[in-house]
């Protein structure tokens, strides 16, 4: 019986992508395999290849999912008025989501960087492409409260926000190495020492 191409009877698109993203989050780009990935979402490869193209298509598609839906706390942090409370929300956001039990501990963009071996040039570009695109949002955010005069003026926003955004991957390397939530919050908490009075 020949194997059909194309989507199977049901095809939920964002539950494919959410059911590959924990495998890719888990395994890392390099180390999920094509069976690993058709077995969690449902289908065969030749559908997967037809859904999204290759592996990397369907990895690319799981980044976007990622930053759109699981990364909303970084929408609500930059939102907030006060520039203080705004890195503060953050800092401890990051701390909350990088230990939710439904998900593998830390950042999938950090976890991701690190296993990316000299094979996978253009995903480990992607991945250090969005994980810089956080910072600049930041920087953005902080460059408007020193505009406003909420910051001193010997702080360089570029400067603070690569700060921040280094402690950011450190809590997803230590959340990793199976730091718990409280440990996390209280990296945020010395962190948030530093800021300027």
């Amino acid at each position: 019986m020949a194997v059909g191409l194309g989507r199977p009877r049901g095809f939920d698109m964002d539950e494919a992508l959410d059911r590959a993203l924990q495998v890719f989050w888990r395994r890392g780009y390099e180390g999920a395999s094509v069976a690993e990935l058709t077995h969690a979402i449902g289908i065969n490869p030749p559908s997967l290849y037809a859904a999204f193209g290759n592996k990397e298509g369907l990895f690319r598609k799981v980044l976007e999912r990622y930053v759109a839906v699981r990364t909303k706390f970084w929408d609500d942090a930059l939102a907030t008025p006060s520039p203080r409370d705004m890195v503060e929300r953050l800092l401890h956001g990051t701390a909350d989501f990088m230990t939710e039990a439904c998900n593998p501990p830390g950042c999938m963009l950090v976890r991701g960087t690190i296993a990316c071996s000299d094979m996978a040039q253009d995903v480990h570009q992607e991945l250090i492409g969005r994980r810089r695109e956080g910072e600049r949002r930041l920087c953005e955010r902080l460059m408007s409260a020193k505009a406003a005069g909420e910051l001193p003026d010997d702080l360089d926003p570029a400067d603070f926000a690569r700060f921040v955004a280094t402690v950011l991957e450190g809590m997803s390397i230590h959340a990793a190495g199976g730091a718990s939530r409280d440990d996390l919050h209280k990296i945020a908490a010395t962190a948030m020492r530093a800021w300027p009075v």
